[in-house]
């Protein structure tokens, strides 16, 4: 099965955070190209205004986690830890777009860079491990910095490709973009999006290899999923062989599993290869 390679968790984050700054500032110059915020994004029900006030919310919200302002999130965060995080996190953005309207609008981008920046600077030389509160995941809820970062990256790579789908804009996502989201954001948002009830008495696990080295253990052990980087060598029922920016666009209903199946930029293998599709399903996204 290989030796087990040893992430640089350090390297690794700084290169997330390198990432997100370039990323918001592409961001930036798609938005100011774009000349109808009331257009259909690549979201079903939200037009590019709509997606644009979500992901200015979401780095609002992170920014305000690990800063000295802190936001007044009564009224719109779930009361209880709300069922499903997918549910939880759909009534949220539901919200959240309201706070974000009219001539608010029109210079969104640049509230998105500075909220950015002011993420990037407040997490400065903190440690990757070191905790950010995170109360619209469910009361008590934290990520790490790394997570955090990971995450906030794959909100505006994902976004950004909705609101170019809305524009006519390109927006190419990188390999390396795709994989820093994969090491640093999924190993911990998998587990927190299960669907606890369809996972129950499912016991499976399945060893997610991506092209440029990066490799997920994971496993499903009746209600309870596990995600682990580097993890020490083992018998999976199924291999999931990936480039990574297919898994992240299909993993987020941004393409269809079926032609990443077709042009051979996911394939299954592995003892049981006919669980692969079932992971999509345990996996609840918003």
């Amino acid at each position: 099965m290989g030796a087990v390679v040893r992430s640089d968790a350090v390297r690794e984050h700084e290169r997330t955070r390198a990432a997100l700054a370039a990323a918001v500032a592409r961001l930036g110059q798609l938005l100011s190209g774009a000349r109808d915020l009331d257009a259909a994004s690549g979201l079903p029900h939200w037009s590019v205004g709509d997606t644009a006030a979500h992901l200015a919310a979401v780095h609002l919200a992170y920014s305000s986690a690990v800063g000295d302002e802190p936001v007044d999130w009564s009224g719109i965060l779930p009361d209880g830890e709300g069922g499903l995080l997918a549910e939880r996190i759909a009534a949220v953005n539901a919200k959240a777009i309201t706070l974000f309207d009219g001539e608010q609008r029109s210079r969104i981008g640049e509230f998105i860079a500075e909220r950015a920046a002011a993420f990037l600077d407040a997490t400065a030389g903190r440690g990757p491990e070191d905790l950010v509160p995170t109360p619209w995941y469910g009361p008590e809820r934290s990520l790490t910095v790394a997570a955090a970062t990971g995450l906030v990256l794959s909100e505006t790579l994902l976004h950004g490709l909705d609101i170019a789908r809305g524009t006519g804009a390109a927006w190419p996502i990188g390999r390396d973009e795709a994989s820093l989201v994969l090491g640093q954001a999924i190993p911990t948002m998998m587990p927190l999006a299960l669907d606890t009830a369809r996972a129950r008495g499912v016991r499976r696990s399945f060893d997610l290899v991506f092209d440029g080295g990066l490799r997920l253990s994971v496993v499903v052990d009746d209600g309870t999923m596990t995600v682990t980087r580097d993890a020490a060598p083992r018998a999976h029922d199924c291999r999931i062989t990936a480039d990574p920016v297919t898994f992240l666009l299909v993993s987020f209903k941004r393409a269809p599993m079926w032609k990443a199946i077709a042009l051979g930029r996911m394939r299954a293998g592995g003892r049981k290869p006919w669980l692969a599709t079932s992971l999509s399903k345990l996996v609840a996204t918003p």
